[in-house]
């Protein structure tokens, strides 16, 4: 019969982990979170998860956040894009912006 012994990929065999999309959020999610531990976020994202959507696609989920953390996430962006960096890459602006 036609196809008999193939071992064809469809739908109905699909698995997330075998979506390249799946590790790549992974990965994401790995590297966002270690740096939201860093700044002394990681309790005010309880949902962050990496998660693919049908098409295999990954997609990073932040979830629900209060204000608050959103007003610090949003000043920790802003001294991440004010920062100047210098001959060796490394950033020579604040480095704590609960100084500023």
């Amino acid at each position: 019969m036609n196809g008999e012994g193939e071992d064809r990929h469809d739908a109905a065999r699909w698995s997330p982990l075998e979506s390249e999309g799946w590790y790549a959020a992974r990965g994401a999610t790995s590297a966002l979170r270690d740096a939201l531990t860093a700044a002394g976020l990681e309790k005010d994202f309880p949902y962050l998860r990496a998660d693919p959507n049908a098409f295999g696609h990954g997609l990073i989920e932040l979830g629900r956040v209060s204000p608050e953390t959103a007003e610090r996430l949003a000043e920790l962006l802003k001294h991440a894009l004010s920062c100047t960096q210098g001959a060796a890459g490394v950033c020579s602006g604040p480095t704590d912006i609960r100084e500023s």
